[in-house]
């Protein structure tokens, strides 16, 4: 009888608590904003540019930091990013001036540049045969957990000072580094002549139209999630953020569930759904805005799609093009978070807050349609 192959479960837990202290030192000013305003003097508004530049920052560098970093070992690299974040978290809190906490936040960001090309394909290398995109799940899982617990909890520690919640977020830093300096192995870098160019990763099969899909799913989300509590307002359910936002992460929990029991055998099936089950929420939002009730179980089934979007679209990427799509793809994941906060914005200010859904119901169709399309490279239809 053959015995099966057990996931590292110890190393896969420390690329989860990588991946989890990158989202929280990203989002966390997001519920910090009106506090950190105040110590800073500046508006709210520009507070928020905190998270933008972040975003900004990982969107520009994961490429060139990628390939400046690929001979390195794989754990060094990590290594590296945790002690940038640990650094800048703790810098963040000791400051007390609006430019140079941007400054210190787009260091943040680069730190973050070089975690998220490295999570998907880590894991996939220390995995067993069949079980890369379980694997994948698990070590991404950290990013919606992260959302759904660590923000609010950084945002009921600013009741303290909201500079409790950035040396929190570097206490924890620094215990996920010890975790995974004792746990994970140092896998080798990519040795020279191996680099792949950008230009030769893009025309490979398959992997345009992944990051196309990828786009629209991402702004679509980054659209609603940023400007959430506008919709809310504007549909009547002003001060139910905070309810609203717990209930998108529980179900962004249980989708990570779901999606690693079947990741490896069911890539497409489970992307076509993913994009269809969030158009239809977005659409309940957008036509049935008056009912509290259709809301909540919209934003659910918007929770259960997008809580492992990104685990399903990097392991499309990695079966196109190998590890060398990584840092492609979570350029164009992170270039979202940017762009859909800025189009929001731009929405808001023009056509208000009814339009958000409608543009994100737009980006949603394409993707879908996109997803639906790319049956024989991009999401090939013998799933694995």
């Amino acid at each position: 009888m053959t015995t099966a192959v057990r996931l590292p479960g110890k190393a896969l837990l420390g690329l989860f608590l990588t991946g989890f202290v990158g989202i929280l030192t990203e989002c966390l000013p997001a519920g910090l904003l009106p506090d950190m305003a105040r110590s800073l003097d500046v508006s709210t508004a520009l507070t928020g540019q905190t998270v933008t530049l972040y975003a900004a920052a990982t969107s520009i560098a994961a490429i060139p930091l990628s390939h400046a970093f690929s001979r390195w070992p794989r754990k060094q690299v990590l290594l590296t990013a945790l002690i940038t974040l640990a650094v800048t978290n703790t810098l963040t809190a000791l400051s007390d001036s609006y430019p140079l906490t941007l400054v210190i936040r787009f260091a943040a960001g680069l730190g973050t540049a070089l975690i998220w090309p490295q999570l998907g394909g880590y894991a996939a290398r220390l995995a067993p045969a069949g079980q890369q995109g379980r694997a994948i799940t698990v070590a991404l899982a950290g990013t919606p957990i992260g959302l759904a617990l660590g923000v609010p909890l950084g945002a009921w520690l600013s009741a303290l000072g909201w500079q409790v919640a950035f040396y929190s977020s570097a206490g924890l830093t620094v215990l996920t580094l010890l975790w995974t300096l004792a746990t994970l192995p140092n896998l080798p870098g990519l040795p020279p002549g191996r680099r792949p160019k950008v230009a030769d990763t893009l025309v490979l099969p398959g992997l345009r139209v992944i990051l196309f899909a990828t786009a629209a799913y991402m702004v679509a989300h980054n659209i609603l999630y940023t400007y959430v509590s506008d919709f809310l307002r504007h549909v009547g359910m002003a001060g139910q953020t905070g309810t609203a936002l717990f209930v998108l992460g529980v179900t962004s929990v249980l989708s990570t569930l779901v999606v690693g029991a079947h990741i490896d055998r069911q890539l497409r099936k489970l992307v076509v759904g993913s994009t269809g089950l969030f158009a239809v929420s977005v659409l309940v939002m957008a036509v049935l805005s008056g009912v509290p009730a259709l809301v909540y179980i919209a934003v659910g089934a918007w929770g259960f799609a997008f809580g492992s979007a990104a685990s399903l679209f990097i392991a499309a990427a990695i079966d196109a093009a190998g590890e060398a799509a990584q840092p492609i793809i979570i350029t164009v994941i992170s270039g979202s978070i940017a762009a859909g906060g800025l189009l929001g914005g731009l929405l808001i200010a023009d056509l208000g807050p009814a339009s958000l859904t409608w543009s994100a119901l737009a980006l949603l169709v394409a993707a879908t349609a996109a997803v639906a399309a790319g049956r024989r490279h991009a999401f090939p239809r013998n799933d694995r």
